[in-house]
């Protein structure tokens, strides 16, 4: 039986890996061994940082419906009790945008809390 070289499959399977790797700093983009050691800690950052990514932007819709809502004398929780008490279901997502684009509406919003708010409390 003839010698087999992996000749053609090792080029492929290390194009693939530097492809991946471009952009790395110095031989880590360039030489196969780092860059395939880089990008085994690059995955372990990437599944990580898909969680992190969804933590980050609650964390950024909470403070920007936080600033919509002190604009008009309210914090936060408030008035998330608020609008749960009135029974307006909009996630925080909704909420941020709304407290960034629409002042006006978010003003509705946050007088609706607001009269719901004082309503759950005197009953």
């Amino acid at each position: 039986m003839p010698r087999v070289k992996t000749g053609t499959i090792r080029r492929r399977r290390h194009k693939k890996v530097l492809k991946r790797a471009k952009g790395f700093w110095g031989s880590r983009s360039k030489q196969y061994k780092m860059a395939f050691q880089t990008l085994l800690n690059a995955a372990t950052y990437e599944y990580r940082d898909r969680r992190n990514k969804k933590r980050d932007y609650r964390r950024l819709w909470i403070q920007r419906i936080n600033a919509g809502a002190r604009l008009h004398g309210m914090n936060y929780s408030t008035f998330i009790a608020g609008l749960k008490a009135a029974d307006i279901n909009l996630n925080r997502k909704v909420l941020a945008d709304i407290a960034a684009r629409e002042p006006e509406a978010f003003k509705s919003l946050v007088d609706a809390a607001k009269t719901a708010h004082s309503n759950k409390k005197a009953a």
